[in-house]
């Protein structure tokens, strides 16, 4: 799990940033992809090699420990059968990472099947070994309206 192209090091000039920026994406967007495949193999201790100790979830209901849903994964009670994680934007500050996807991913939660698209937003810490985890925060995506434009591509359009 450890990323190459991920440096606190100053970029001097708009190049160095865009290539940056792009190595950064790309590596992220490979742990993602990583950190998926055990969310989708439901392997709760996979699914925690990513994530720190303490990791929690910020959502509409307020905030879940991480812990918590890893148990639930233990237990059978959540499963996943699919998901996929597009990079949308990452910022990288020294050992500390912010990365925002879109995420898409179904499964069960006690019997009763789920599909979710959603925007995350997951701050990561660099660690010795690696990139973890430490919190996520879901925000679900909003429903397009009748004209195929959700609130969100309205808004960016009115202050273009």
């Amino acid at each position: 799990m450890t990323l190459r192209g991920m440096t606190s090091e100053p970029l001097n000039d708009v190049d160095d940033t865009t290539a940056r920026a792009a190595s950064d994406a790309a590596s992220f967007s490979t742990v993602l992809a990583d950190w998926n495949a055990a969310i989708v193999a439901n392997d709760p201790e996979a699914i925690g090699r990513f994530a720190e100790p303490d990791w929690f979830f910020v959502g509409e209901n307020g905030i879940f420990p991480g812990d918590q849903f890893l148990d639930s994964v233990a237990k059978g009670r959540v499963t996943h059968d699919f998901m996929t994680s597009d990079v949308h934007d990452v910022r990288v500050f020294g050992d500390v990472a912010i990365v925002t996807a879109r995420v898409r991913n179904s499964g069960a939660i006690d019997g009763n099947p789920f599909q979710l698209d959603e925007w995350s937003t997951d701050v990561f810490v660099r660690r010795s070994d690696g990139w973890r985890c430490a919190v996520t925060h879901l925000t679900s995506v909003a429903a397009s309206d009748a004209a195929g434009t959700s609130p969100d591509n309205a808004a960016s359009a009115a202050t273009s």
